[in-house]
């Protein structure tokens, strides 16, 4: 079950914004060890090599790359060149992302449009030329992460990151219809409220800083009373991007504790 043993996947993001563990982090590490090897990306490179290090300290393959998600042919040199080396890509997971506060009258408009750069044009960029070698190869999986946000307001004001999260949804669903026919198939792992590194940042952002108070208040708001964390969100992508879940496509796995059930 949920073995990538022989597969080359690439996951963006492989690195953890603090200590502990992030998703992209929790990601790659799960997946190298279900058998896979594992291409990290990220833009810092000092995140990407401590997950490196971990992966390979059990015996497990991965390679880490410094890398720009938002740059174009930064990105189009990646991908380029871990096909030419591995000769495939078989699993790509998107997971890079970020959000800022604000609502329309206050966000600024650069602000706007780095939301939309860095949650859904990132995804753009690798599947444009993720696709093309999948499809070569006969198949492939590609598993981008979405947010509860694009589909419920869940108590902060981000209207850059909710629509840019929501449009990465839509995607992802019209993207997988288009390539369905040639094996390629595209899900959404789609989380709630995650204790991982990220939540001090998002403190400072959305509670002043009060880390301990913004904390209790996410775990108040689930219906299961706490938190997931990054290995639920690992556990999510595994199963999207193995075998067993060959005949899904086009769809979301909604990780969140109950959030989305118990709002409207």
């Amino acid at each position: 079950m949920l073995d990538l043993d022989g597969k080359v996947a690439v996951v963006t993001g492989c690195g953890s914004s603090g200590p502990g563990w992030g998703n992209g982090k929790a990601i790659a590490t799960l997946f190298a060890r279900q058998g896979a090897l594992v291409i990290g990306s990220d833009r810092n490179a000092e995140a990407a090599e401590e997950t490196r290090r971990l992966i390979a300290e059990e015996g497990n393959r991965c390679e880490v790359v410094v890398s720009d998600a938002t740059d174009p042919a930064n990105v189009e040199a990646f991908l380029a060149d871990t096909a030419a080396r591995h000769g495939r890509i078989d699993i790509l997971v998107n997971n890079v992302g970020q959000s800022e506060p604000g609502g329309p009258v206050d966000m600024a408009l650069e602000t706007w449009e780095a939301q939309f750069q860095l949650n859904v044009t990132t995804a753009f960029l690798t599947c444009k030329h993720v696709i093309p070698v999948m499809e070569r190869q006969g198949g492939g999986a590609i598993v981008n992460v979405s947010s509860v946000a694009a589909l419920r307001y869940i108590g902060k004001p981000q209207v850059g990151y909710s629509a840019a999260k929501a449009a990465l949804i839509q995607f992802t669903r019209t993207t997988a219809v288009i390539h369905a026919g040639s094996g390629v198939r595209l899900n959404c792992v789609v989380p709630g409220l995650m204790h991982t590194p990220l939540v001090e940042r998002l403190a400072e952002k959305y509670a002043g800083g009060d880390y301990e108070g913004f904390v209790s208040k996410r775990h108040n708001q689930v219906p299961m009373g706490r938190m997931g964390d990054a290995w639920d969100v690992a556990n999510a992508a595994l199963f999207l991007a193995s075998d067993e879940a060959r005949y899904i496509t086009g769809t979301e796995l909604v990780v969140d504790g109950g959030i989305t059930a118990a709002t409207r």
